[in-house]
């Protein structure tokens, strides 16, 4: 008999520890979708931003008359990414920025002004 309720209060802290968990990862997952929501204005600014650097890509671009496969080559990456920069799937990193301005004519910082204009 001894057995039996050491058996049934072992199975019982079990099952305790198990909810436990589970409210606790609950909890964790209503926290993170709070932060998720409240994080829109900053996604949405970002989204802005990177549509803009994509278009003063494309804009620098075809102002000197250059194709995305040729820039590619240029700057050392695929036309898939040149691509990709041009339509804000994706930035490109600060080196392969600074080479896109060279190949472009100007500074890397006339490049990012056209950015915030």
């Amino acid at each position: 008999m001894n057995i039996s309720i050491s058996f049934l209060l072992g199975g019982f802290l079990i099952y305790l520890a198990i909810g436990a968990l589970i409210i606790y990862l609950i909890v964790l997952i209503m926290k993170a979708l709070q932060k998720y929501i409240r994080s829109d204005g900053i996604r949405k600014e970002k989204d802005r931003i990177t549509k803009s650097l994509g278009e003063a890509l494309k804009e620098n671009r075809t102002r000197c008359k250059m194709t995305q496969e040729f820039v590619a080559e240029s700057v050392g990456v695929s036309r898939q990414a040149v691509s990709k920069w041009e339509n804000g799937i994706s930035d490109p990193s600060t080196s392969n920025l600074l080479a896109l301005a060279n190949v472009y004519g100007i500074s890397a910082e006339d490049l990012l002004k056209a950015v915030k204009e």
